[in-house]
Order: C-alpha cells, then sequence, then structure tokens
C-alpha cells in the first residue's frame, strides 16, 4: 500500500498497493483555498474587413439567433456536518432558500445538493434557528465539478465553527479526502485495510492495512475495506466498511470533541458516501445513501464569519 508523501512502513516485497499516490493536494488548515482558472475567449486570428452576410429569415421573421451558446456547468454541493451537537443544522443560500428543506443535516451526516450555486453566493448554517457560520464562494470552475464542504467546531474550548474544503481531480479510480475534525487530547490514526471475509475454521491469512493520513487524498483501487480508528497504544476506536468503485469521491473523517465547556462527544468514523458491495459487480452502481461523483474541478471559496 502507497499513498501520497507515504509514511515509511514494512510490507512484503511480494504484496501489490492497493492505494495510489494522487497529484498532490493539500487541504488548507481552514479549507480556504482559492484557485483562479482562466477563461477561454475566440478572437480575430487577423485584423481586417468582415465580409457581410445576408441571413434568411423564416416565414414567421423570427430574430436571428446566434450559432455560440454559453455552456452550463453543475456544480453539486457535498455538504458534512462534522460539528458535536444534537441538534441538526439548517443550510440557507442567502437569507430564505432553505437547501436542507423540512430535513435538517444531522451530526455525523453528509448530503448532497442539487441546487445551482452562482459566484457570490453565501451558505448560511443555523443550529435551532441560531446562527452557526457563513461560508460565501467567492469562484466556481468552469467544469462540471462536486464541491465538498465540512463544517465542524474550531476547538475544544469555544462553539465557534470552522470550514474545510475539497475538490476531487476527474480520475477514473476511487479517490478518498482523509479529514480530521476530532477536537481534543486523544491520538488516534486512522487505516485502511482489507475486508476480512475469513470463516470460523479457516487458514487466517495477513490483512494489507496503511495509514490514512488526515488532510489528503488518495486513490483506492475497486474493493471492499474497513477503516478503522486506532489510538497510539493500539487500541480499536472505531470501525466502518468503505465500498471503493471506481470514478467516485469519498470522504473519510474523524469527528468527535473533548470539550472544555459543553458536552463532549466520543470519537468516531464517518464514511460517505455508503455504496452496496454488489455495485462492485454492477454495471451501472448507486450509492445507498446519495447520487454518484462527477467529474470534478477545484473551486475558490472565502469564508465570512
Amino acid at each position: 500500500l502507497a499513498q501520497g508523501r507515504p509514511r515509511s512502513t514494512q510490507r512484503s516485497p511480494k504484496r501489490r498497493s492497493r492505494l495510489r499516490p494522487l497529484c498532490e493536494t493539500t487541504m488548507a488548515p481552514r479549507g480556504l483555498k482559492a484557485l483562479t482558472f482562466a477563461a477561454c475567449a475566440f478572437s480575430a486570428a487577423e485584423a481586417g474587413q468582415v465580409n457581410k452576410v445576408q441571413l434568411r429569415h423564416s416565414a414567421h421573421k423570427a430574430a436571428p439567433t446566434g450559432f455560440v451558446t454559453s455552456l452550463e456547468f453543475k456544480h453539486q454541493l457535498r455538504v458534512c456536518n462534522a460539528y458535536p451537537n444534537t441538534v441538526p443544522m439548517d443550510i440557507y443560500r442567502g437569507a430564505s432558500e432553505r437547501l436542507t428543506g423540512e430535513s435538517p443535516l444531522p451530526y455525523k451526516d453528509c448530503r448532497d445538493f442539487e441546487a445551482p450555486l452562482v459566484a457570490g453566493d453565501k451558505l448560511e448554517f443555523k443550529m435551532g434557528g441560531a446562527d452557526a457560520g457563513t461560508f460565501s464562494i467567492s469562484d466556481l470552475p468552469n467544469n462540471d465539478a462536486v464541491l465538498l464542504l465540512v463544517i465542524h467546531r474550531h476547538d475544544a474550548l469555544s462553539t465557534a465553527v470552522a470550514f474545510e474544503s475539497h475538490v476531487f481531480a476527474g480520475l477514473a479510480t476511487a479517490q478518498v479526502a482523509v479529514i480530521d475534525t476530532y477536537k481534543g487530547k486523544e491520538h488516534s490514526v486512522a487505516k485502511i485495510m482489507d475486508l476480512s471475509l475469513k470463516k470460523e475454521g479457516d487458514k487466517a491469512e495477513p490483512v494489507r492495512s496503511e495509514e490514512l493520513r488526515y488532510s489528503s487524498v488518495v486513490a483506492v483501487n475497486p474493493g471492499e475495506y474497513e477503516v478503522v480508528l486506532e489510538s497510539d497504544s493500539g487500541e480499536e476506536r472505531a470501525r466502518t466498511k468503505l465500498v471503493a468503485l471506481k470514478r467516485q469521491s469519498y470522504v473519510v473523517m474523524r469527528t468527535g470533541v473533548e470539550s472544555m465547556s459543553g458536552s463532549s462527544f466520543p470519537q468516531e468514523l464517518v464514511v460517505y458516501p455508503n455504496f452496496d458491495p454488489a455495485s462492485l459487480h454492477s454495471a451501472a452502481a448507486r450509492p445507498l445513501a446519495s447520487l454518484a461523483a462527477v467529474v470534478l474541478a477545484a473551486f475558490g471559496a472565502v469564508l465570512a464569519c
């Protein structure tokens, strides 16, 4: 197993890696990475006189239309609520458009929104009617894209929020973004390993395993995996499954808070989206709780407090 900026691990030389490094992708501390895109434009190859062309009009004398039309891109917003609280999160675009409708987004859950976004949109996050934070989009890519946005707690002392944002590269393989939103003194690492299908009485086989470095993105071969959260002493804190499909993008989050004021929440693992393992053998895979991810590009965002 190998991923971007691999840590030194010991492994059998005959084992083949199922994790492949992506081009360097590092998340900004608060997810406020802004990328600039150059727009395509047509210009005249030579200066000179333009020939006049007479257009034929229909019998209804409809106004002539140009043969160049603007492209419309699909920007799908994926929001994950990693803010530890028993009150679910409402998400608004602007002051009145409630994206979550009548179903606020609960803690440790993610959701895809198909609402068309434009540069300058502001996403308002509220809990129980109280303002939690605002995320402003400064620019959008000229590509179809899935925009990942994670809201979480800023620190263990205050109740302020922070954001992480990421856009996956357009690859044919599965991609996993690993994000640590836990706030507290406990240290744990996330590891990905082969799903053990050994039945009782079968000969035990070594399970391949590798650490998933926080604030990184790795490519994973299609298959069934388990993601485990382990303490520094090797004690298991959490375990969940990951069904990796081609051309899909995933987020693995460590959640929880050791609060210095208010309620504390234990360390847990969140994997999204969740697919049926049968999708590995299906020509048209469908997730259990979300739409499939599409080709992705980068976007810029500016946080407004």
